[in-house]
């Protein structure tokens, strides 16, 4: 019996809860880090998941069903359904197609980093705030794409009339996380 009481100490003690993080660079521009930090308690369990294979809609059903009965019952801290849908619905397409396309991320990261280096380097000073570091280099992507697209041309336009490169979005995810990383000195 003793030997029991030390092996399941000995497993519980070595057993971690690997809570999954949801990643800043996926937040929506409205969302705060208190609601992020809500939300993640409320789904990291549905985010490990997702990192280990469960798709897309099924952890997305999961979380707004909790989110659902969170709000009908009062007890959402004061957020809203779409406040805590739309934050979980980013962090879960960014882990699904982190688990989809691993060397994706990990190809990409130093290409984007070399493509918006002279915007980091801004931000980095203080030059240049968060929202304008993101939307330099997000200009610098479509760029790569197409070497005479003008940003404030292109979306000061009527939605129909743009003429938008076609770009992978996940690029943009890591701009904004290189961006952030910036912000966060490593220690």
């Amino acid at each position: 019996m003793k030997k029991l009481i030390i092996l399941l100490s000995v497993l519980m003690i070595s057993t971690s809860v690997s809570a999954a993080e949801i990643p800043p660079e996926s937040l929506p521009s409205n969302a705060t880090f208190e609601c992020m930090e809500y939300t993640e308690s409320l789904i990291w369990d549905i985010l490990d998941k997702v990192q280990n294979g469960l798709g897309f809609s099924d952890a997305q059903a999961h979380a707004r069903q909790r989110f659902f009965n969170l709000v009908v019952s009062g007890q959402s801290n004061g957020y809203s359904f779409s406040q805590l849908s739309e934050i979980a619905s980013n962090a879960i397409f960014q882990y699904r197609d982190m688990y989809l396309r691993p060397e994706f991320y990990v190809q990409n990261e130093e290409k984007v980093r070399w493509l918006i280096s002279d915007v980091l380097e801004k931000y980095k000073l203080g030059t240049i705030d968060y929202n304008e570091a993101k939307k330099r280099a997000y200009e610098k992507i479509y760029q790569s794409v197409d070497a005479n697209f003008d940003y404030d041309t292109e979306f000061a336009k009527d939605t129909c009339y743009r003429n938008i490169p076609s770009v992978d979005n996940s690029l943009f995810t890591i701009a904004r996380k290189l961006i952030l990383a910036e912000r966060t000195p490593n220690l």
